[in-house]
């Protein structure tokens, strides 16, 4: 159960309902769990989608961006980050099969050499918050400094999502499995 109330349209006073109106337009239908609940903070919600409307326009390409960001809800155990970014992850090309080895990359043939790259520097980063040199090398051998910072924007986002779903106990919407449930 959620620590904080998720509101909904109809608890919103006529002046953020427009919130509710952007939300509907740039998300999914019905609204996820992370925003109602940020909902009870209307302007930083509001930046919190410009920001994550920003990596999404990012010059970083979406498959690599989405095997970030899944390589972090893996290290950090996050069901509710998996589920909700396997559906991006397939999007952005994808396979099932790679969904299912994102949490052990290392070991898995389904990752060419950038890949396993940016997934390394996602959960260095992750685990470490400081990366190597070596680890940053490796991903930027492939990306161009641009790619490398929008990359760096994007763990550190995920990574500050994560938290922020575990500080308030974010539930996952029953429309999406545990992808935790069986380990």
């Amino acid at each position: 159960m959620a620590r904080v109330p998720y509101l909904r349209r109809e608890d919103a006073d006529e002046a953020n309902k427009p919130l509710y109106d952007r939300l509907e337009a740039e998300r999914k239908v019905p609204t996820a769990n992370i925003f109602l609940a940020l909902a009870g903070a209307p302007e930083q919600l509001d930046g919190f989608l410009t920001y994550a409307n920003s990596l999404r326009a990012a010059d970083l390409s979406p498959k690599l961006r989405e095997l970030a960001i899944l390589t972090v809800g893996h290290v950090t155990r996050s069901a509710y980050e998996v589920a909700h970014h396997q559906s991006h992850g397939l999007k952005a090309g994808l396979t099932e099969e790679q969904l299912a080895a994102v949490g052990d990359f290392e070991s898995s043939d389904l990752f060419d050499a950038t890949e396993k790259a940016v997934m390394r520097l996602a959960l260095e980063s992750t685990l470490k918050v400081d990366v190597s040199e070596q680890t940053w090398r490796a991903a930027a051998a492939h990306l161009s400094d641009r790619q490398m910072v929008e990359l760096s924007l994007s763990i550190a986002w995920y990574n500050s999502g994560v938290r922020i779903m575990g500080l308030l106990d974010i539930d996952l919407e029953d429309n999406y499995p545990n992808p935790f449930a069986n380990s």
